[in-house]
């Protein structure tokens, strides 16, 4: 199983890191998207986004490069775990996100869906810190 883990290893990173940077740009590309699911408790939900879009372009990015995987594989994970509020509020809350393709009103399976992911792309970026 090991030989399997270290063979897949290195071109899931080239799934991990793209799909960062991605998400990131899309921050920039939607920003009402993603400004609806800011719990109202925080402060500046416009900033919020673009700076989260900063950082996931960022960690994709550092991904992606072997001098600064480590680093950017652990603030991978400390990103995870910042921007899970919002994945929180959204399946707690009935979030209906306007302006979304294909409707605005996100199934319970994806906004519950979201919350465990979370903790397999957090499993995911912890690989690539060692």
């Amino acid at each position: 199983m090991t030989d399997v883990l270290d063979r897949v290893k290195r071109p899931l990173l080239y799934v991990l890191g793209p799909a960062f940077v991605v998400a990131g740009v899309l921050h920039f590309v939607v920003p009402e998207l993603y400004v609806q699911i800011i719990p109202p408790i925080f402060p500046a939900p416009l900033f919020l986004v673009y700076l989260s879009g900063v950082a996931e372009i960022a960690v994709g990015i550092g991904l992606l490069i072997p001098r600064t995987q480590q680093l950017a594989a652990w603030s991978t994970v400390a990103l995870l775990i910042a921007i899970f509020p919002a994945n929180v509020y959204m399946a707690t809350h009935g979030v209906v996100i306007d302006g979304m393709p294909g409707g605005g009103n996100p199934s319970e399976l994806v906004r519950w869906g979201r919350l465990p992911l979370q903790g397999v792309l957090i499993l995911w970026a912890l690989w690539y810190t060692r």
